[in-house]
This record gives C-alpha cells, sequence and structure tokens, in this order.
C-alpha cells in the first residue's frame, strides 16, 4: 500500500518502517530457510523475484506491510538499517467486497528475539495502525495447530476459534472491533507513536559533528 510508504511507528522494543529494497536482501536471506517456509507457507524466491514481491506489496491496493526493526539496535545510527530487521508484519484485505475484514500476519524471523514479547507488541501496534488507519474492524490469523505460542498470544487479544484446516494443518482465529476491544487492546494509544520515517532515517544517517566547545 502506497498509504505507509512514509510511516513509522515507534512502540516501547520495536520500530515498523515501511518494506523498501534496502530490506530486500536480508529478507531473502531469511526466507530461504526451510523453517520459515514451512511457518509463513511461501514458497522459495530468487533476489529478483523478492524484489519483484517487494514492489508489488508496496503498489497493491490490498497488502500493507512493515519490517520490524529492533529499536535499541535503531537507535544507534552507526548500525546499518538492514541490521536491525528481525521481522516483518502484514495486513492483506482479503475480501473484496468487504474492505473492513483482514488477515494479520506477523513473522519474528530471527529465532533469538522470539519468545520476548515483540509479537504481542508488533499485534497491538498493527491492529491499532489497521483499526485506525485502514478501517479495519474484522481482524483474522491462520496458525499451525503445533504453534500453541501464538495460538495463545492471539487469544489474549480476544481473538476466537473460527475454523480448523486438518489438511493445512492451521486454525483461524478472528476478532470484531468494539468499544470493549479498543478499550482493552489500546487504551490511550500511548504505547506507540506515528513518525515520518524519509525524516527519521535522513537523521539517523547524517553524519554526527561534534559539539564545538
Amino acid at each position: 500500500m502506497r498509504i505507509n510508504e512514509d510511516t513509522l511507528l515507534e512502540g516501547e522494543k520495536v520500530v515498523l518502517v515501511p518494506y523498501n529494497a534496502d530490506h530486500v536482501p536480508r529478507y531473502h536471506q531469511w526466507m530461504c530457510s526451510p523453517e520459515l517456509q514451512k511457518l509463513t507457507a511461501s514458497e522459495p524466491l530468487t533476489l529478483e523475484q523478492e524484489y519483484d514481491m517487494q514492489r508489488s506489496w508496496r503498489e497493491d491496493d490490498d497488502k500493507c506491510t512493515f519490517i520490524i526493526l529492533d529499536k535499541q539496535k535503531w537507535a544507534d545510527p552507526s548500525i546499518p538499517e538492514q541490521e536491525c530487521m528481525v521481522g516483518d508484519v502484514n495486513i492483506f484485505l482479503t475480501d473484496p467486497s468487504d474492505p473492513s475484514l483482514a488477515e494479520l500476519e506477523i513473522m519474528i524471523a530471527v529465532p533469538c528475539y522470539r519468545g520476548q514479547g515483540l509479537g504481542k507488541e508488533v499485534t497491538r501496534m498493527m491492529m491499532c495502525y489497521g483499526v485506525h488507519k485502514l478501517g479495519i474492524q474484522k481482524f483474522e490469523v491462520k496458525i499451525g495447530l503445533d504453534n500453541k505460542i501464538s495460538i495463545a498470544m492471539f487469544k489474549k487479544f480476544h481473538f476466537r476459534e473460527l475454523s480448523i484446516s486438518e489438511v493445512f494443518q492451521e486454525v483461524t482465529l478472528g476478532v470484531t472491533v468494539n468499544e470493549a476491544l479498543q478499550k482493552h487492546v489500546f487504551g490511550n494509544m500511548d504505547f506507540m507513536l506515528q513518525r515520518e520515517y524519509g525524516k527519521a532515517r535522513d537523521s539517523r544517517q547524517a553524519p554526527f559533528t561534534p559539539l564545538s566547545l
């Protein structure tokens, strides 16, 4: 989607930035992993195909994608942004007749970042963005039946089981946004800041000038 091409979302542990061409080599490296291919139900792509995919995700009106960065690393301008990447999060508008329905997909690609609460924080941030910027009112997620940790996490966000596919060995969970959910999940929304990505990136890359006394 073009709507988030200059949007940066900042949380406590993560920073979400739009998926751009600079991120593709690192992302492609992740997706060469058979484990991640299985977890995301993805087929291996060539690097050139990955660049094509990135361009389509930027242009398509039914996909909204952010790259997840380690906020602590990103705060250090000496560390390239690509080295701060830990995963991605997507919103897919799956029903052309109902733009208020979206599928949410989160991937923490770097193993050492799993189990640290990043998935929970990213879910909260992306749901908030989806509701307030994209008009989403119903979220669904598809999770492997053996991924008990993710299933339990989404249930904390009031997702409920909608269906089980024995063929694909996955469960579909869903939630409808209402006032009670917004109060429970978003509160006063002080957990997230929105900034202009371009300005934040440029200031991060600006050369450091020592203060003259």
